[in-house]
């Protein structure tokens, strides 16, 4: 068993640090932070340069925690979260399936993260060597309880920004649905 959670956590955190570091600095062919930051600002993901850095950073870090075993189940709540933002933002309206854009993957991955806190990195981890044992359903519910908070709070921050920077309708006049002047004024 230790082998394969230590299989497991190696190919889960580690591609998810590699896509992580793909928006964060180009490593892989990836956008780097300015084009991660055009994606956010098409899926009206707002502010989005500090939503690209905060995206960038989770993936990052949470798959290398997740690699490492350490500070178990930090790493795959980061998973679970970025995933579960990606499914909502990305992925929900294709359906389920990878080959029409759905989030079969980005599924695996949280169900992957659970199984990771659920039953603990192992022995051949960082925190086996630190002998800290936190594993068991309780840190699994907790791993998954941080990971869908944290995208709840990000989708429904992006959301109400989102809001503030539609488009102006210069026709229709102040007030008018697309205007923003007024929710600026209020905010």
């Amino acid at each position: 068993m230790a082998t394969g959670r230590l299989v497991l956590r190696a190919a889960v955190g580690g591609l998810m640090m590699g896509h992580g570091l793909q928006k964060l600095t180009g490593s892989f062919g990836g956008p780097g932070l300015e084009g991660t930051g055009k994606m956010m600002e098409s899926l009206g993901i707002h502010p989005a340069k500090q939503q690209a850095v905060a995206v960038a950073l989770t993936e990052t870090v949470g798959g290398g925690l997740t690699a490492a075993g350490f500070l178990n189940p930090l790493g795959p709540a980061m998973i679970t979260g970025a995933m579960a933002v990606a499914i909502r933002k990305v992925h929900a309206p294709n359906g389920v399936w990878a080959q029409d854009g759905g989030f079969e993957y980005n599924a695996v991955l949280m169900a992957a993260a659970f199984a990771l806190a659920a039953e603990g990195p192992g022995l051949l981890s960082l925190d086996g060597l630190l002998r800290r044992r936190r594993a068991g359903l309780r840190w699994a519910v907790l791993e998954l309880a941080l990971g869908l908070g944290a995208a709840a709070a990000v989708v429904s921050l992006a959301d109400n920004l989102a809001a503030r920077h539609e488009p102006v309708d210069e026709e229709a006049g102040p007030g008018a649905v697309g205007d923003n002047t007024v929710a600026l004024r209020r905010a």
